[in-house]
């Protein structure tokens, strides 16, 4: 167990553990055989069925996964096709992810995504099959898939998962038909049952095939399509159980999956790294944290599934603090990882008091397959550190040029811009296009990813993240971190979470504003907090300008404070207050994400439109008059 820097080291000084293991499939194989009998995976349907939960083996998950595998090579996946999996957290997830890997590609995709969003990255990953649920299950789902799928030139069909068949009795299962999808529709678990579980009918890929394609997230704009070799996704899970195996991966521990499985969080981290290391995954409904209820008894769960550990988000933990544990036992709980955004400080310490459980933060990017840093398990965590690089792979600070090229390493505590090398780091962007001005190679000829987050690492190889240069806040050409104002906001008693944006400025370019959202049942005002902020934070021109008080903040698909609605709020929130001074009727006005433009802010208003558009080229965002 890793406790500190020198552990790693120590480490490292074997070969990564599976580094003959070709590719996930084998993974899995020798997990299905060294802990056979032991279980799996568990899934309940609803919060309030949790005491019955359905159950697979290691070997009975892996003779599933064999038949997904089978099923998808019958039905014409080679080894370059493309399997798009538009699913919840079911079991079927798993099992359809790691057998189209293994037959092909997979392609975990936002099931949030609108369907002209969702079409055009199933367009450019030139999707071949799509495993998704039908109406009867989410009809909200099915629409937005059914819209994809309108114009898709390679889809050869499409596979329905059925959820209702874990209700306790089943209603009677028919398959869905739709006369305005032009492909099949075939049942996903029919077809299973019609493939043989007990061996691949094919040979299985090497380490530099594909695996999977992950999108890197976002909801507006089309994201990035990152590729993962099956090495990325087999040395994580040596990675991971270097640093965490014990308390989270391990035969007799269980981890509780609830943040959605189109993420690599939930999929690899607290699914894959578990299956491979003997672990028990449960996955709790298909909504996972957004499931009604959960978040209410989740203490509950806890003690009654013996859970060990569980990944959340700031907004996740933040939620359960407003839970008491009451007189539930969750002495089976080892650790908690929080990932996906940087939590504040003060919100771990909080939580820590409060329940009694050690929070282990860390930080990943889709490119590093899932995580590149963490709190060691056995080590000192540090509350605002995002811990130590994984073993086997190299993270550092390091100071770049404005071109992207490397100049040098940055001293010890010197922030710098923080790069990844390493079997983890992935294969490149779907889209040669992304990967341009992301690579660089150091004056020894290693190659490096630039992930475009600041940061530093102190003499203990801690490292700490001090933003990120596209949330960068920048007033007068001085750089603010919206950490610096988040930190100090989330500390008064009454706030739950906080998230500071620039505000668009004529003259500043941008000033410093915070959405705040308080803990339930607290009673404070604008000014109060605007006071507190002035008193805290070290740096003046870092106060925000404006603090706005919101009921929820908006979050991404797994639940991370998503910044750029709040910009668009912003921009949407200047171009009313210029029209409004001006006396100009607007009739419309939108802001969204155009290609190549970033942001633009789109309005009409009554008569000539000139000297609003005129005010409004003081700002930096772009606009136009429809």
């Amino acid at each position: 167990m890793i406790g500190g820097y020198q552990d790693i080291l120590s480490v490292e000084q074997a070969p990564v553990p599976h580094s003959g293991v070709s590719n996930t499939y084998d993974l899995l194989k020798m997990s299905s055989r060294q802990y056979a009998h032991a279980p799996a995976l568990s899934f309940f349907l609803q919060v309030e069925d949790h005491q019955q939960s359905f159950r697979w083996s290691h070997t009975e998950l892996f003779a599933d996964i064999t038949r997904a595998a089978n099923l998808f090579r019958k039905l014409g996946i080679e080894r370059d096709d493309v399997v798009a999996l538009v699913l919840p957290n079911l079991p079927e997830t798993h099992i359809a992810m790691w057998g189209a890997q293994t037959a092909g590609i997979a392609f975990a995709v936002n099931t949030l995504l609108e369907g002209p969003q969702m079409a055009e990255l199933l367009r450019a990953a030139k999707v071949s099959l799509i495993v998704t649920v039908g109406p009867a299950c989410d009809a909200e789902i099915w629409q937005r898939v059914k819209a994809a799928c309108a114009d898709l030139p390679h889809l050869r069909g499409m596979l329905l998962v059925d959820s209702r068949r874990y209700q306790v009795p089943p209603p009677p299962l028919e398959l869905h038909q739709d006369s305005e999808v032009s492909v099949p529709l075939l049942d996903f678990n029919g077809q299973l049952l019609q493939c043989s579980g007990d061996a691949l009918e094919f040979l299985p890929p090497g380490p530099d095939d594909v695996a999977a394609f992950f999108c890197t997230g976002g909801t507006t704009g089309l994201p990035k399509i990152a590729r993962h070799s099956q090495r990325n996704e087999v040395t994580f899970c040596a990675q991971l159980d270097a640093v965490v195996g014990d308390p989270v991966l391990h035969l007799g521990r269980t981890v509780l999956t609830a943040l959605p499985l189109f993420h690599v969080n939930a999929l690899i981290g607290t699914g894959l790294a578990a299956f491979a290391n003997g672990g028990h995954v449960l996955l709790a409904t298909p909504q996972g944290y957004r499931a009604p209820g959960l978040i209410q008894r989740f203490w509950e769960i806890v003690a009654t599934h013996k859970v060990s550990s569980y990944s959340g988000v700031p907004t996740i933990f933040a939620s359960l603090l407003q839970v008491p544990k009451g007189d539930w036992d969750t002495r089976s709980l080892t650790v908690a990882i929080c990932g996906a955004a940087p939590m504040p400080a003060e919100l771990i310490r909080r939580f820590e008091k409060q329940s009694g459980q050690r929070i282990l933060e860390g930080y990943g990017l889709t490119e590093g397959t899932c995580a590149s840093s963490i709190s060691p398990a056995a080590g000192r965590r540090l509350a605002g550190s995002i811990g130590m690089r994984l073993p086997w792979q190299d993270m550092r600070a390091m100071v770049l040029d404005e071109q992207g090229v490397w100049l040098r390493d940055a001293r010890v505590d010197e922030v710098g811009v923080i790069c990844i090398s390493g079997p983890n780091v992935f294969a490149g962007y779907l889209d040669e296009s992304h990967n341009q001005g992301v690579w660089f190679e150091t004056s020894d000829g290693r190659r490096w990813f630039n992930t475009g987050d600041l940061g530093r690492c102190d003499a203990d190889g801690y490292f700490w993240l001090t933003g990120r240069k596209k949330e960068l806040i920048i007033r007068g050409g001085h750089n603010i971190d919206p950490r610096s104002i988040e930190d100090v906001l989330a500390a008064h008693t009454a706030v739950a979470m906080c998230a500071a944006v620039g505000r668009p400025d004529a003259y500043a370019g941008e000033v410093p504003v915070a959405y705040v959202q308080l803990r339930s049942n607290s009673q404070v005002g604008v000014a109060e907090l605007l006071e507190y902020a002035t008193a805290h934070i070290a740096e003046r021109a870092a106060v925000p300008k404006d603090i706005i008080l919101v009921d929820v903040l908006p979050v991404t698909g797994v639940g991370k404070t998503f910044k750029p609605a709040l910009v668009m709020r912003e921009i949407e929130g200047i171009v009313r207050r210029e029209a409004e001074a001006l006396g100009a009727r607007l009739e419309h006005v939108q802001v969204g994400q155009v290609a190549r433009r970033g942001l633009v802010a789109s309005y009409r208003c009554q008569g000539d439109a000139s000297k609003l558009d005129e005010a409004l080229s003081r700002y930096t965002f772009c606009s136009e008059a429809l």
